[in-house]
Formats: structure tokens, C-alpha cells, sequence
């Protein structure tokens, strides 16, 4: 099918960064103001929506604008893998926006402007990333991301926030300065472009396998926002931001940006066989297994919740990668679509997490014993996002971990099939205890004048995204269909 020129992808980028003007501009009028973030979500999803039936059908929507350099172009392409990306960060803004303005009035929390604003450009940077037709584009809005994420990391401007924030931008923006820059210019030094291209722009080239296999690590470690390990320390410091900002890191659009970049480094970059004929592929499966169950056993030390969950995101995301390198269609498939899955189901942890704070001020686990009976509605859905993110059906997780696990057979692997039944058995072992003592746990004696209660508009936006964490376990068609087409 061929390519369909379109103004859509740039259209895309375009909206939330406009809604971030509008933002800033409407600093003085709090209720219009809030009203921009969902009305731009709602349009932004729309014209995301609207290139879908494009890509199902195999086909790409491009746009090319201006060349930088001879082979290097600042262009944008809508394909499988990008739409996967898209669909996630357009749907997820739409409750995010919501339970943000929620959980905002609710702390009164200060520099509201300074936020909606940073998170609309955060998701205007995401969008391009994920249309990004090459490494440059790719790059460009990476940087971006963490760029504008920076004020939303240290937005409660203390110290614990400060010292958050450094860790923050030093790993994502010293990696990159560093180790991504290279990459780059070895690429582009070896093939003469950055574009992507089916079956691996490296693939054929005439460089030596140590050369190649330098490039590779490089990009493995300079795309630090998907937190393999040494290079996840951010992602718990980054805690210290309000828990909007959290969920944005975890389900929306940071940490996926990172796995999306090294899924484009695998298909489109060095291509599967090519990574199968380095050795790669392997030697990546095991670092990200040891990612895999070292985070999940930090995990089970934290009783700080959002801590919890952090270690937990730092685990899951090698979910994504371990598929990608196992180079096995039915593991590729599993990769790609874990993507959905976990973001779904992470930004209802988060959701809830929050919800817990707003209504009680309580953070540590170890304070939660009966909180389940005042708030029925927020640990529900912490139970079921809980369940998907073990593997339980009919939730997402159960049909990312499903394909993983076959597709672990499928390779001839099955050291991974025992990483992640150990995996599953170890979230199970952090996640439910949380929500057992939230139900059955004997509730600590509150103040008389203390009200826990469930917040509407921060409740209502948890449920939805628990909802759609069962829903794509029992339709999983639309995400099964953009992964198919990557692998194909």
C-alpha cells in the first residue's frame, strides 16, 4: 500500500502544543483554563484515531518537511509501531487531563498553570516521537520530553524535590548527551541516513560486528527512559513529583517513549535477523531478565506505595524489551502489546495511589490496613489493575504475558519462560498483600474529625482506565493487529 501524504501527524504534535499556549495564556481564568487540557486530549485522540484505519490496513500516513543534513530529514511517519504509542499517550491524556484537574483543586497544589502547561507540551513531545520517521526526529522530541517533564519533576520545589529532579535530568539528559549522540553519529556514519526502514537500516551495511555491536549498547543505555538497569535510578527519585506527573512518567508517555525507542532501534534500526546474526538478542534477554526480577524483589521492600509501583514500572518495561529481542514473532507481538497493557493498567495503580492521598494523606502501605471500606471504588480498581499487571485474565496483562510466554517457547527459550513465571509469582507477592490489607486489614484508629472519602473527579478516571484494562483483555484485536503489522 503505498505511503499517504498527510498534514495529520504534524497536526497531532501540533494540538497539545497549542493547547500549552492556550494554557499559559488563560493563567487567570482557572476554570477555562482546565478546560483546555480535556478538550485538547478529546481532539488530539481524534486525529489519532482518524489515521488508524490507514495503518490497520498496512499502509503509513507521512509527512516530510525539511532536510538537515544529506540522508537526514525532519519528517514524520504514522506506522504500526507508532500508532501503538500514539493510541496509548492520545486515549490515556483524555483521564489524565480529568483525575489531573482533580487532584489539583483537591491539594490546592501551587504553580497549577506552570503544570497543565508542561504536561500538555510533555504529550506534544511524545506524539511526535511516536510519528517520528527517523533517528533525528526520534532524538529531537526525546530530548524534548525530558526537558519539559524537568518542572513537572521538581514542581513541589523542595529540597526532596531539588535533589529528585537532578537525578532526573542528569540520567536522561546525560545519557543522551553522551551515549545517544554517539550512536547517532555512527549510524549515520556507517549507512549515510537515520531513516527507518523495514527490515533494519543497518542491516546489509559493510561494518565489522564489534563496531556494530559498540552502536547497539549505545543506543540500549543513551535511551535511558527505558530504565534497564544501571540506567533506572531516575525513575524512583522521580517520585518526589505529584502523582499526575507519576502516572505521566509511568503510563503515558515517558517510560514508554524509552521502550518505543529501543523497539525502533530492534525492527527498524538493526533489524531482527540482524540482531539474531550478532548475538544480540540473547545477550539483551538476559540483562533485561536481571532487570526484570532485581526490580521486582526492590519492590517488595518498599513500603512507600509509589515507590513500590516505581520499581515495579522499572520491571515491567524489560517485559517489553525481553519480547522485542527474543526475536520470535509470538514474542515481538507480546513485546509490543505489553506496551498497552501495562500502561493501562500502571496508570490505574498511580490513579489510585493518588486518589489514596487525596483522601487520606496516607502514602506508606504499612498505613492502608482497611482503607479498602472507605474507599471501595479506588482499591477495587487497584485490585484489578493489580491482576493485570500479575498476568490474571480477562485482564491486558494476562494476553501480553500469554504471548511472551508462548513466544519464549517459540524461540527455543525457556530460561525466560521461568523469568516470567518468577516475575508473575513476585508482582503477585507486592500487589496483593496491598489490596488483602486494604479490605480485610484492621483499620488504624483515625482522629474523630477525619473524613476519608472518595473524590469524584479523581475516582472516576481510575475506574475508566480499570475498565479498559479488562476490556483490552477481552478485545485485544486493535493492538494485536498495529503489532502484527511491525513483525510482518
Amino acid at each position: 500500500m503505498d505511503p499517504v501524504t498527510s498534514i495529520r501527524p504534524l497536526l497531532a504534535v501540533a494540538v497539545p502544543g497549542l493547547a500549552a499556549l492556550i494554557i499559559l495564556f488563560l493563567n487567570n481564568r482557572e476554570k477555562l483554563r482546565d478546560l483546555v487540557s480535556p478538550l485538547a486530549a478529546v481532539v488530539l485522540f481524534a486525529i489519532v484515531a482518524s489515521m488508524a484505519p490507514t495503518v490497520l490496513a498496512g499502509g503509513t500516513v507521512d509527512l516530510r518537511l525539511f532536510e538537515i543534513l544529506p540522508g537526514v530529514e525532519f519528517a514524520f511517519r504514522a506506522d504500526a509501531l507508532g500508532m501503538v504509542f500514539a493510541t496509548i499517550s492520545s486515549l490515556l491524556w483524555i483521564v489524565a487531563a480529568i483525575y489531573s484537574i482533580g487532584y489539583m483543586r483537591h491539594l490546592n497544589e501551587h504553580a497549577q498553570t506552570r503544570f497543565f502547561a508542561c504536561f500538555a507540551t510533555s504529550l506534544a513531545a511524545a506524539v511526535g516521537g511516536a510519528f517520528a520517521a527517523n533517528l533525528f526526529t526520534l532524538v529531537i522530541f526525546y530530548e524534548a520530553l525530558s526537558l519539559v517533564t524537568y518542572p513537572l519533576v521538581y514542581h513541589h520545589e523542595d529540597e526532596e524535590a531539588w535533589k529528585g529532579a537532578r537525578k532526573y535530568i542528569v540520567y536522561l539528559v546525560g545519557a543522551s548527551k553522551s551515549i545517544l549522540l554517539a550512536a547517532l553519529a555512527l549510524t549515520y556514519s556507517i549507512a549515510g541516513s537515520l531513516d527507518f526502514v523495514q527490515g533494519g537500516l543497518l542491516a546489509g551495511v559493510n561494518a565489522s560486528a564489534a563496531l556494530l555491536t559498540v552502536v547497539y549498547f549505545c543506543y540500549l543505555f543513551g535511551f535511558a527512559k527505558a530504565a534497564v538497569m544501571p540506567m533506572h535510578a531516575w525513575l524512583p527519585a522521580a517520585m518526589v513529583a505529584p502523582t499526575p506527573v507519576s502516572a505521566l512518567l509511568h503510563a503515558v508517555a515517558v517510560v514508554k517513549m524509552g521502550v518505543f525507542c529501543l523497539l525502533r532501534v530492534v525492527f527498524h534500526v538493526f533489524g531482527v535477523r540482524l540482531v539474531g546474526e550478532l548475538g544480540l538478542g540473547i545477550a539483551t534477554a538476559y540483562l533485561v531478565s536481571f532487570t526484570i526480577l532485581m526490580a521486582s524483589i526492590y519492590a517488595l521492600t518498599r513500603d512507600d506505595l509509589k515507590a513500590r509501583l516505581a520499581y515495579s514500572t522499572v520491571s515491567q518495561l524489560s517485559y517489553i524489551v525481553l519480547g522485542a529481542v527474543l526475536l520470535s514473532p509470538v514474542a515481538m507481538v507480546g513485546g509490543i502489546i505489553h506496551m498497552a497493557a501495562h500502561a493501562f493498567s500502571k496508570i490505574t495503580l498511580f490513579f489510585c495511589a493518588g486518589s489514596i492521598y487525596c483522601a487520606s494523606g496516607k502514602r506508606n502501605i504499612s498505613d492502608m490496613a482497611g482503607i479498602g471500606r472507605r474507599l471501595p471504588w479506588t482499591m477495587g480498581a487497584f485490585f484489578i489493575a493489580s491482576l493485570s499487571m500479575i498476568g490474571i485474565p480477562p485482564t491486558a496483562g494476562f494476553i501480553s504475558k500469554w504471548y511472551l510466554t508462548m513466544g519464549s517457547v517459540e524461540a527455543g527459550q525457556i530460561a525466560f519462560v521461568v523469568v516470567l513465571l518468577m516475575s508473575s509469582v513476585l508482582n503477585a507477592a507486592y500487589f496483593l498483600p496491598v489490596s488483602y490489607a486494604a479490605f480485610f486489614g484492621t483499620e488504624a484508629q483515625e482522629s474523630p474529625t477525619t473524613t476519608i472519602r472518595e473524590i469524584p473527579m479523581v475516582t472516576i478516571p481510575l475506574v475508566a482506565t480499570a475498565i479498559l484494562s479488562v476490556l483490552m483483555g477481552i478485545f485485544p484485536g486493535y493492538f494485536l493487529t498495529l503489532a502484527d503489522g511491525v513483525v510482518k
